[in-house]
């Protein structure tokens, strides 16, 4: 819903490289670990690294692993991203979304947090219809993902402000444009202040 209102949005791990670029930090994960054939498992047929499967691979047990090698590099991007952003408009409001942001330690380096939450069966329906797997197996990935994540109520507590993803779209849709307006009027004082 931000990436429709705001100046400039981003994902923190939807850079524009591609899977089969050296530097793209999940493609020399995988490389790095290659060499068994539940490794090989993680590329797909056009040799590209499929995330899911490397997810399967990494989670539980080899997850802090995937996140040391990953989170150091998309921060690096994230910084680029957003010095090239205040390079082209130091008034821009720049929303980087990331699952991972705070476990990360990555909150600390935004001037507002962001949390959105959602109850348990809404993440389940909505994996469901966006994965196309059966209701268990979306309800134990979901489990599984939220087992590798803060408690959304510590996500909560942490946050500036916080959007309760559970209800309808419309609802959601309110609750961006206050807090948009909020950070338009933040960035506005901020700029006057400034000048």
């Amino acid at each position: 819903v931000f990436a429709s209102s705001c100046s400039v949005y981003g994902i923190a791990d939807g850079t524009p490289r591609k899977e089969t670029d050296p530097l793209n930090p999940i493609t020399a994960y995988a490389k790095s670990k290659i060499g068994s054939e539940q490794e090989l498992a993680a590329i797909d047929a056009d040799m590209t690294i499929s995330r899911p499967k490397l997810a399967n691979l990494a989670f539980p047990s080899r997850i802090q692993e995937l996140n040391a090698i990953i989170h150091p590099v998309v921060i690096a991007l994230q910084d680029e991203w957003m010095e090239e952003i205040a390079r082209r408009d130091p008034h821009a409001i720049a929303i980087v979304e990331a699952a991972l942001m705070i476990e990360a330690g990555a909150h600390k380096r935004f001037d507002k947090l962001i949390a959105v939450t959602c109850n348990l069966e809404q993440k389940v329906e909505r994996f469901t219809e966006r994965s196309h797997l059966s209701e268990s197996q979306a309800r134990a990935e979901v489990e599984r993902r939220m087992h590798a994540q803060l408690p959304e109520a510590e996500k909560a507590r942490l946050a500036d402000y916080v959007i309760d993803n559970s209800g309808s779209l419309e609802q959601a849709e309110a609750q961006v444009e206050k807090i948009w307006q909020d950070l338009r009027h933040l960035e506005a004082a901020q700029h006057a202040h400034t000048t």
